[in-house]
C-alpha cells in the first residue's frame, strides 16, 4: 500500500486590516472546498504590518484616510471596488463603522501565539469580522482578548500573553523574512513552499496554483 501524500501546506502573509486579505481568505476557502488535495491542509498565517509606524493607540480614521488617500471622498472611490469584490465573496464591508486605524503588532502577536497552540483560523476570521464588519478597534488589548475568547481561546491567557510583551521582536523578524523573499504587498500565498501567488486571486487561480505546487516538478520558493 502506498503512503499517503503529505498534507498541503498553505502559508498566508496578511494583515488583519487589509480588506483584500479578508477577500483572499474567502477565495482560498472557496478554492479548497471539495478539493481532494485540501484534505488535512495546513494553513499558516504570517504577519505583514501595513502601517507599522502607527502609535499603539492608533489614529483617527478620518485623519488616516486624509494622509493615505487625500480624504474620505477619494477613499470612498477606492473602496467602492473593494466593496464590490467583497460582496461577490460574501463580505459586507462596513468601512464607515471604523473610527480608528489601529497598529496591528499586538493582533499579529496574538495570532502567532494562538498558532503556536493550534489552528489560528478561527481567531483570524474573528479579527477580520470585528474590524471590517463591526468597526471594533483591534489595536486594544481588552478587545483582542475578548475576540480571542469568542474564537474559542482562553481570554485571560490571551490577555496575559499580550501584556507580557513577548513576541513583538519575533513579529518584526518574521516580516523581515517575508520582505526578503520579495513580498511587498498582501495577501500573498505560498503553496507547499513552492508556488507563490500575490493578491486576492479568484478561486480557480488558487486551485491552479495548488495543482502546480503538487506537481513533482515544482521548484521550492521557501518561506
Amino acid at each position: 500500500m502506498s503512503a499517503s501524500p503529505d498534507p498541503l501546506v498553505i502559508d498566508v502573509v496578511s494583515d488583519v486590516v487589509c480588506p483584500w486579505c479578508f477577500i483572499g481568505k474567502r477565495h482560498l476557502e472557496a478554492a479548497l472546498a471539495g478539493l481532494p488535495e485540501a484534505a488535512g491542509a495546513i494553513v499558516r498565517w504570517h504577519p505583514f504590518e501595513l502601517n507599522p509606524d502607527l502609535p499603539a493607540e492608533g489614529v483617527d480614521r478620518r485623519d488616516y484616510l486624509e494622509a493615505k488617500f487625500g480624504g474620505p471622498q477619494r477613499a470612498a472611490e477606492i473602496y467602492a471596488r473593494v466593496r464590490e469584490a467583497g460582496a461577490r465573496a460574501g463580505i459586507a464591508f462596513d468601512f464607515d463603522a471604523i473610527a480608528r486605524q489601529p497598529n496591528t503588532r499586538d493582533a499579529h502577536r496574538l495570532v502567532a501565539w494562538a498558532q503556536s497552540r493550534g489552528d489560528a483560523d478561527a481567531l483570524v476570521e474573528r479579527l477580520f469580522r470585528a474590524y471590517f464588519l463591526e468597526g471594533q478597534f483591534v489595536g486594544d488589548r481588552d478587545t483582542l482578548a475578548a475576540l480571542a475568547s469568542e474564537a474559542g481561546i482562553d481570554g485571560d491567557a490571551a490577555r496575559g500573553w499580550l501584556d507580557s510583551g513577548v513576541g513583538a521582536d519575533e513579529i518584526g523578524a518574521a516580516e523581515e523574512r517575508v520582505r526578503a523573499l520579495g513580498i511587498s504587498g498582501v495577501p500573498f500565498f505560498i503553496f507547499d513552499g513552492k508556488v507563490g501567488l500575490s493578491g486576492a486571486q479568484p478561486p480557480e487561480t488558487i486551485r491552479a496554483a495548488i495543482a502546480q505546487a503538487r506537481a513533482p516538478s515544482s521548484d521550492p520558493e521557501g518561506v
